[in-house]
């Protein structure tokens, strides 16, 4: 890969991964309308390491919170809304992490065609808006039940489909369960945690087995590009979405799905 294609690859995945926009829509436009070739396992993994470093970073007082939480539940301490928030997470992922892993382990490929990624982009983004229009945007992450915690973990499996947005689909279940939108935001991202870490594991173990060259300057390069544009994200996202709600996302995705399935019939 030349310098531009590394500078705008990372980009797109350190800003896509978090916003609820969908980061296969963005990253098939470099490839259909540049002719750009595939980046490579290594540059995939690296990636995913700087995205992973920047939520762990920005969450950082949170995370030693509920670790701390956590294990002294586990040592028989009761529990507190730090250790709840600690499960949630964990069991949270489960689903998305079993089925990316039974696709991973029986080679199932889900079609990302412009035309499907461009529908799947629409619909979400239609959802999106519903949720946050419809939601009653009260509870925060201390109030958050089981129940919350099972919709929004089952709807992360949607995020398998390209297109989706794993962020939009879990902030939209967020929503709609009556989560405020920072709340659904930021459980969101702490979701994002376990499942970043199973797919950049998951890509690193089928590098090795590929025994694939990996050019590591680009790999590097790309992964603290990730890290740094998507930390900002994050903070600014949290920010942005308090008062000015879903819209502007769901009316960019409407635009990007529209423009990718002009491009796939056009192209077809």
């Amino acid at each position: 890969m030349d310098l531009l294609q590394v500078i705008v690859l990372a980009l797109i995945q350190g800003i896509t991964e978090f916003l609820p926009v969908s980061s296969s829509a963005h990253l098939i436009l470099p490839s259909q309308v540049l002719g750009w070739p595939d980046q490579g396992l290594a540059f995939d993994v690296a990636v995913h390491v700087g995205t992973l470093c920047a939520v762990i970073l920005y969450f950082r007082r949170d995370l030693a919170a509920v670790a701390g939480g956590w294990l002294g539940q586990l040592r028989g301490a009761a529990a507190t809304p730090e250790s709840r928030l600690g499960w949630a997470v964990l069991l949270g992922s489960v689903p998305t992490l079993a089925a990316g892993y039974l696709l991973q382990a029986h080679g199932a490929v889900l079609l990302r065609s412009a035309l499907v990624i461009g529908l799947a982009t629409i619909v979400f983004a239609i959802l999106l808006q519903w949720a946050d229009w419809k939601g009653a945007r009260r509870a925060v992450l201390e109030d958050m039940g089981w129940r919350t915690v099972c919709v929004v973990a089952f709807a992360q499996v949607f995020a398998l489909i390209p297109g989706t947005s794993r962020s939009g689909v879990t902030i939209t279940a967020g929503l709609a369960m009556g989560l405020t939108r920072e709340a659904a935001a930021r459980f969101s991202f702490l979701l994002s945690i376990p499942v970043i870490l199973g797919a950049g594991s998951l890509k690193g173990v089928e590098m090795v087995q590929s025994g694939s060259g990996a050019d590591w300057l680009a790999a590097g390069l790309g992964a603290v590009i990730a890290g740094v544009s998507a930390f900002l994200c994050i903070r600014w996202f949290l920010a942005f979405v308090q008062h000015a709600g879903m819209l502007p996302f769901t009316i960019y995705r409407l635009l990007l799905g529209s423009a990718l399935i002009g491009l796939a019939l056009t192209s077809g």
